[in-house]
């Protein structure tokens, strides 16, 4: 029973530890793709660059909540129905192309934007897996430091721009 728990752990520790990774790459890519969610038009790189600074924090503060909650538990429901599905036919390397698919299905709860950060999770996720470390809770409770040193550099960004132009 321990060593389960401690199992258990281990693999909630790095489903939480890639949320944070793949939670704030999501909201780092997402603002460089789309700087600019109301349409107004970008006139030149330095516009750019504050349209991306100014709305990384907010695509952060809406979707690491829900990529931590709902994909830790889908992506936990993935692993465990493929492990299952894959022992059953008895094809190891089908257990990642049906967690794939299952991580796919999850994401595509709101279409595109979901379905790139489930993608962006699974491959974060994989490739934490590789690496076979035996991750601790108290890792995955510094991973959330993440995100947040995120939100407080482009955070900073604005805040500097706002004291250099006088706004």
């Amino acid at each position: 029973m321990f060593l389960m728990n401690m199992e258990v752990n281990k693999i909630i520790s790095r489903k939480i530890i890639s949320a944070s990774v793949s939670g704030s790459m999501f909201a780092i890519l997402l603002g460089l793709i789309l700087p600019n969610p109301f349409g107004k038009t970008i006139s030149s790189i330095p516009d750019y660059l504050l349209a991306v600074a100014l709305t990384t924090p907010i695509y952060l503060m809406y979707s690491f909540p829900v990529i931590l909650i709902y994909g830790v538990l889908t992506s936990i429901i993935s692993d465990k129905v493929s492990q299952f599905i894959s022992t059953k036919i008895k094809n190891e390397k089908s257990e990642i192309i049906i967690s794939g698919v299952l991580h796919t299905v999850f994401g595509l709860i709101l279409l595109l934007y979901s379905l790139g950060a489930s993608l962006l999770f699974f491959i974060t996720d994989r490739v934490l897996q590789k690496k076979n470390k035996g991750y601790k809770p108290l890792q995955a409770i510094k991973s959330l430091a993440i995100p947040l040193a995120v939100w407080l550099i482009f955070m900073g960004i604005v805040y500097l721009e706002h004291i250099v132009n006088g706004v």
